[in-house]
């Protein structure tokens, strides 16, 4: 199981992102900075996937993540995917 976290701020509130990738699957889960559980999204919204598409974009070009991941979640974005940039 491959986990990706980020957090958005938005002035005082905080929310903390997790993406969960494993058997060929994302699960997206979602909390605040006070809360102790985190809330699975089902289904996920467009802005969600996109957000996580952003994570991996920068993950990928640090080398940090496979291609395929990023093309996985373009999939579901509906996008067209040549292949990694050159």
């Amino acid at each position: 199981m491959t986990r990706h976290q980020w957090r958005e701020q938005e002035g005082e509130e905080v929310r903390f992102w997790r993406a969960n990738y494993h058997g060929g699957r994302f699960e997206l889960y979602t909390k605040e900075k006070e809360e102790d559980r985190w809330s699975k999204l089902n289904p996920p919204k467009q802005e969600d996937w996109q957000a996580l598409r952003d994570v991996l974009w920068r993950k990928y070009q640090r080398k940090r993540v496979s291609w395929n991941l990023v093309a996985k979640v373009d999939k579901m974005l509906g996008k067209a995917n040549d292949g990694p940039p050159q």
